[in-house]
C-alpha cells in the first residue's frame, strides 16, 4: 500500500436531536475536508454516488470545486453508476475536471450498486433487458472510453460558421491520458478480468459475489491477481492501479471509543441483488493493533491504494482527526507515500 484516501457516502438529512445536515452542508463540508486532507498529504478523496437518495448524486461539480481549492490530492468517485449516465456528456465533464485539476481525477465507474428505487435509470431515459442493468452499464462505459480516447464521433459540417471541415469530430475538451485515470469498480472476478482486458484500473468492491467460507481479503486478493493477469495477457503497457476500501477507525480518544469501541467485527455473508456475497470486516482499534491487523489483510497488501470509508455525518474536524491519526500512527508502517513526497506533477 503506497497511497491512502477517503471514501464518503455524502449522507445528509436528520442527525437526531433536532439537528439537520442539508445537501449544501454536505457538499461544503466535503470541500473543507478535501483541503484538510490535502494539507495532511493524504493521497485521495472520493465520493460514492447514489441517485434518488440523500447522498452525492452529481459529483463532477463538487470535484471541480475541490480541484480549485486543493493542490495535490487526487479527486475521485467510488463509483459513478454508468446505468444513469450519458457517456458522451460524462466524457466532456470528466475531461474538464481532469484538465482543471492538473490531471488529478480518479474516476471510478461501474454498473452501480443496489438502488433505493426500482430501475431508476429508466426514469433517466435508459432501458435495459437485464433486470440489474449490467448490460446497460457496460454499454455506456464502452461509449465513454471511446469518447475520452478521442475517437471521432460526429460528422463535421463543411458549411458550419464555426470552422467547418470534413471527417469525424471528437468530443471536446480532450484530456490526454485520462483513460489511465479511469477505474472500474468490480464485485466479481469476471468483471475484474474484463477491466484488465480493457486496460483500466481496478477499484475492488466492498463486497464480492462469492461465499465459499474463505475470508473476504483472501477472495479479494485472488480477484486482484486475476485482474493483473488479464491486464498482462492483453498486452497493456505499464502497471495498473488497484484500490481496495475498508472501514478503518484508529481509536485514540474517548470520543472515538464512545462511537466505535467494540464495533470491530468479522466478515459478513449476505444476499445482494439475489446473490450470496461476502462483505469485508470493520477495523476499529488502537493504532498499534490496526497495524498488525492490516499487515495481515491480503488484499490491502496486494493493492497500491487503500480507500477508507469515513463517517461523514460526524463532521470535518472529527474525520480530519481520524485521518491524521491514521497518517501518523498506521499508514507509515504499511508503506504509505504522502503526496508531498511525490514528485511534482505526478499523478497520485
Amino acid at each position: 500500500m503506497k497511497r491512502f484516501g477517503t471514501l464518503s457516502f455524502g449522507h445528509y438529512g436528520p442527525l437526531g436531536g433536532g439537528r439537520e445536515l442539508t445537501a449544501r452542508d454536505s457538499m461544503l463540508q466535503a470541500i473543507d475536508l478535501a483541503q484538510g486532507l490535502d494539507e495532511l498529504g493524504v493521497n485521495g478523496i472520493a465520493f460514492r454516488v447514489h441517485h434518488f437518495a440523500r447522498q452525492q448524486s452529481a459529483p463532477l461539480p463538487l470535484m471541480a470545486a475541490i480541484a480549485a481549492r486543493t493542490e495535490r490530492i487526487e479527486i475521485g468517485t467510488g463509483v459513478i453508476d454508468m446505468r444513469y449516465e450519458n457517456p458522451l456528456y460524462l466524457a466532456e465533464e470528466a475531461a474538464a475536471v481532469d484538465l482543471m485539476s492538473g490531471e488529478r481525477l480518479a474516476l471510478g465507474v461501474s454498473r452501480g450498486s443496489p438502488e433505493t428505487v426500482h430501475r431508476g435509470y429508466e426514469v433517466f431515459g435508459y432501458e435495459s433487458d437485464d433486470p440489474r442493468g449490467a448490460d446497460l452499464g457496460r454499454e455506456h462505459f464502452l461509449g465513454f472510453l471511446e469518447a475520452i480516447d478521442g475517437v471521432g464521433l460526429a460528422e463535421r459540417d463543411p458549411h458550419s460558421p464555426f470552422g467547418g471541415g470534413t471527417g469525424l469530430q471528437r468530443i471536446e475538451p480532450y484530456s490526454p491520458g485520462l483513460r489511465s485515470r479511469v477505474w472500474w469498480g468490480a464485485g466479481t472476478r469476471e468483471t475484474a478480468e474484463w477491466a484488465g482486458r480493457l486496460g483500466v484500473n481496478l477499484m475492488s468492491s466492498t463486497l464480492l459475489t462469492e461465499a465459499d467460507g474463505r475470508a473476504f481479503d483472501v477472495l479479494q486478493a485472488e480477484q486482484i491477481e486475476a485482474f493483473r493477469a488479464a491486464w498482462r495477457e492483453a498486452g497493456h503497457a505499464g502497471e495498473p492501479r488497484v484500490s481496495v476500501s475498508r472501514s478503518i477507525i484508529p481509536i485514540t480518544t474517548a470520543e472515538e471509543r464512545m462511537y466505535f469501541g467494540g464495533r470491530q467485527d468479522g466478515d459478513q455473508i449476505g444476499v445482494i441483488d439475489g446473490t450470496t456475497s461476502t462483505f469485508g470486516k470493520t477495523y476499529a482499534a488502537e493504532p498499534d493493533v490496526l497495524v498488525e491487523q492490516l499487515l495481515q489483510d491480503a488484499a490491502i497488501q496486494s493493492a497500491d491504494t487503500l480507500t477508507i470509508t469515513i463517517p461523514s455525518q460526524l463532521g470535518v474536524a472529527f474525520n480530519l482527526r481520524l485521518m491524521e491519526s491514521f497518517a501518523r500512527y498506521v499508514a507509515p508502517a504499511l508503506g504509505w507515500e504522502p503526496t508531498r513526497e511525490v514528485a511534482a506533477g505526478a499523478s497520485v
